[in-house]
């Protein structure tokens, strides 16, 4: 594993951290190749949280890659740009939740960073922005996650005048829930999340993705299948057997 991304195992989250301080835990091709291998070996742990280095969550673009960039052919930048792509995607389709615990502030790609992520929660004092436009870059990628999670009123006025807002302000907005106990909130999450079926949570957000894009008629379609298709599912048979026993069903792990 790189040293670019520590990996820690608490309980049952698996703490990922950027580990990029001296470059405020910038996105260098290195790292969010790292933190894509990362992803993608799970053990124990029922869910991920990522989480930065230092004082800083993550500031976005590498330097050294945005100098690169102004001579990049189309080709390298296409191949840099589906990198930061497919860090989303492996987050959007992980069978784990994802957890962004932003430590400090979260700018430009590290603002997309932890919207991608199924719960955002983030210490008081941070800052927020989706800055792109502010050094004539697109935040084409993260509009994807930003359309979804808020209107488009909203969406406009952050990536439109790439300021920089308070994480206060970003909660009333629905994008973070701001704590000043970042670690304790991510473990109590980490362990409602423990208490669920495994298969039904990696189930459940498989259906986020493919929902999302359907007319009603044919999401209450594809429902109806995958409901009956979880039914018949071995941690399904477990649960009820469990609940109509009195009892845990096995995922949960004895103390």
């Amino acid at each position: 594993m790189s040293d670019l991304v520590l990996v820690e195992d608490r309980g049952p989250v698996r703490w990922l951290t950027l580990n990029r301080p001296d470059k405020r835990n910038a996105l260098s091709a290195e790292l969010v190749g790292a933190l894509i291998d990362a992803l993608a070996e799970h053990g124990p742990a029922r869910c991920f949280a990522i989480t930065g280095a230092g004082t800083t969550f993550s500031a976005g673009a590498d330097l050294a890659e945005l100098r690169a960039m102004r001579t990049a052919t189309l080709t390298e930048n296409e191949a840099d740009s589906r990198r930061l792509a497919g860090l989303f995607q492996a987050i959007a389709a992980n069978p784990l939740p994802v957890v962004g615990a932003v430590n400090g502030h979260a700018l430009g790609g590290g603002a997309g960073l932890a919207l991608a992520c199924d719960f955002t929660f983030a210490r008081p004092g941070s800052l927020f922005g989706f800055t792109e436009v502010r050094i004539g870059f697109v935040p084409a990628i993260v509009l994807n996650f930003l359309l979804r999670t808020v209107g488009e009123k909203v969406a406009r006025d952050l990536c439109l005048t790439g300021k920089r807002v308070p994480v206060e302000e970003a909660a009333r907005l629905g994008l973070f829930t701001v704590t000043g106990a970042l670690e304790q909130a991510v473990h109590d999450l980490g362990e409602e999340i423990a208490q669920c079926s495994p298969a039904a949570i990696a189930h459940t957000k498989q259906l986020f993705l493919r929902l999302r894009h359907l007319p009603l008629d044919e999401g209450l379609e594809l429902a109806a299948t995958e409901n009956a298709v979880a039914r018949a599912t071995e941690e399904c048979q477990e649960g009820i057997a469990a609940f109509l026993e009195k009892r845990r069903p096995s995922w949960i792990k004895e103390n």
